[in-house]
């Protein structure tokens, strides 16, 4: 499983990408059909707009992807309200495929038997 992490229009610092691979990383121990992760980080620099700071996300797992994207004032807490969403997004991802996979297990099951 890799993490990626990109930058638009600003400097990724080992700071950045070691916050980053921390908080999403995190992920990783709720769902373990995971295969990648692709984090972008960017800035608009003007200054009439308060929440410049953009983290989108991609996440590449066996049985589909999610993308999200939050916004910020600073990028540290762009990150944070990104991992809480991807997290609680994986989980709802999860909980679908293991429901839907129990479903055709017992239908496949009770079959057998009849």
């Amino acid at each position: 499983m890799r993490i990626i992490v990109n930058g638009r229009n600003i400097e990724i610092t080992d700071a950045i990408k070691a916050y980053t691979k921390e908080k999403i990383g995190k992920v990783l121990t709720h769902y373990d059909q995971i295969q990648l992760i692709e984090v972008v980080l960017s800035v608009i620099k003007n200054p009439s707009v308060s929440e410049s700071h953009t983290a989108e996300v991609i996440c590449k797992m066996t049985s589909g992807s999610i993308k999200l994207e939050e916004t910020a004032e600073t990028m540290y807490a762009a990150i944070d309200l990104l991992a809480d969403k991807l997290l609680r997004q994986v989980e709802k991802h999860k909980s679908k495929t293991i429901k839907g996979s129990k479903a055709s297990i017992r239908t496949d099951v009770a079959e057998e038997e009849a």
